[in-house]
């Protein structure tokens, strides 16, 4: 149970920014054409701040 309260509460003050900046949200989405024709798809989904960058690319 400690440990369920200590991880809501990391989440909550992360959320806020009470620990310092909250994470700005970044997406990106894109499409281009190869040399065969063929559509390509790229996109990236993330966050960052000052001191920290997350992305996932799909």
């Amino acid at each position: 149970m400690k440990r369920l309260v200590f991880v809501m509460a990391l989440a909550i003050l992360s959320g806020c920014g009470m620990d310092g900046f909250p994470l700005r949200p970044v997406a990106d989405l894109g499409l281009s054409v190869n040399e065969q024709g063929q559509v390509e798809r790229n996109c990236t989904v993330g966050g960052y701040n000052s001191t920290v960058s997350i992305n996932v690319n799909c």
